[in-house]
């Protein structure tokens, strides 16, 4: 069985057969404290998947490399970025990839369009068959992955509302929703917003998984 941590926003650590692979440690994940780089320390393999700060913290991605030696894999403006800052990467942008007991589909994603904000190169993936990571995508290109096993779902931004995200999963139907991008709303909020969506997803069957503090988990 996988499991899957939550550390705030869309910092996750999966960990299968003793390797670690974390996705996201964004500045949001850093923000009050509450989760640090030491705690990072022992995992593998790091993957980022766009360049925008709550994904992609390179002062705390440097700590924690430090601490823990692990393998970046990152698409190329990812890679740029962080090369200029020291550090090294190998590059992961479409196809099969193999990263310890993980097989990572990476597909290349639109990031939902911003205010006055260039559009970045994203890489979502398909982790281990079972597990559908869009980031802060909703492309129709997606629902192709209809009825997988778990779909990483956003579940507030500034750059969508509540019906298309709920619209986007009902159109992908997977058997479990774990939501994400929610670090900078206070806890109050998310709770409502998480309470509604569960609403929402039962009514098709679709399991909504509330999942709040930093280092909670679920197994797929």
């Amino acid at each position: 069985m996988m499991k899957i941590s939550k550390y705030i926003h869309s910092c996750l650590l999966f960990e299968l057969e003793g390797h670690k692979l974390l996705f996201d440690p964004g500045n949001f994940t850093f923000a009050d404290g509450s989760v640090t780089p030491e705690m990072f320390a022992e995992v593998d393999s790091i993957v980022v998947t766009h360049i925008h700060p709550d994904h992609l913290d390179i002062d705390n991605l440097k700590q924690i490399v430090s601490l823990s030696h692990a393998t970046i894999y990152t698409n190329m403006e990812v890679g740029t970025a962080i090369q200029k800052a020291g550090l090294h990467y190998s590059l992961i942008e479409e196809g099969i990839y193999t990263v310890g007991p993980f097989k990572l589909q990476a597909i290349p994603v639109r990031h939902e369009p911003l205010l006055d904000s260039p559009i970045p190169q994203m890489t979502g993936f398909i982790i281990n068959d079972k597990v559908l990571h869009p980031v802060d995508s909703m492309e129709d290109k997606l629902t192709e992955y209809q009825g997988i096993e778990l779909l990483l779902l956003v579940t507030m931004a500034p750059f969508a509302n509540e019906l298309r995200i709920a619209g986007f999963g009902d159109k992908l139907k997977p058997k479990k929703i774990l939501p994400v991008h929610d670090g900078f709303a206070k806890p109050f909020f998310v709770k409502s917003r998480f309470q509604n969506y569960a609403r929402h997803f039962a009514k098709t069957g679709i399991e909504f998984i509330e999942i709040y503090e930093p280092g909670d988990s679920i197994t797929v």
